[in-house]
């Protein structure tokens, strides 16, 4: 038997602020939205690499305030690239024990980078 990876589905509200943090910030890319009509929730898919997260504004998809740790290869340069960027609403420090790098987005998510260890 065979399982994928799982997909979280993040819930946010402000959809401006929501792009302005994962994509401009935190630089994934938008694969696809998805609206059933022009007045309805938003419903969309962002990758980085690997990583794949869909964040929703329907009712019951997520619950505001959850944690997601995503590994990153080098995480002391995502940080310092990060804070090159100067985003108004987080400037990250170095991370913590160097090992990680806790974001919270416009909805109360924590995002927890953590550093990838090579195999050894």
């Amino acid at each position: 038997m065979r399982m994928s990876q799982a997909t979280p589905i993040i819930r946010f509200y402000d959809e401006g602020l929501t792009k302005e943090f994962y994509i401009d910030f935190l630089g994934f890319q938008l694969e696809w939205e998805h609206r059933y009509e022009a007045d309805m929730p938003l419903y969309m898919q962002i990758i980085y690499g690997e990583c794949v997260l869909h964040l929703s504004q329907h009712f019951g998809d997520g619950v505001p305030g959850s944690v997601l740790r995503i590994g990153v290869e080098d995480l002391a340069a995502y940080a310092k690239q990060l804070r090159e960027k100067r985003y108004s609403f987080a400037r990250p420090g170095e991370p913590l024990y160097e090992e990680d790098l806790t974001l919270t987005d416009p909805a109360g998510n924590r995002i927890r980078f953590y550093e990838i260890k090579p195999a050894e």
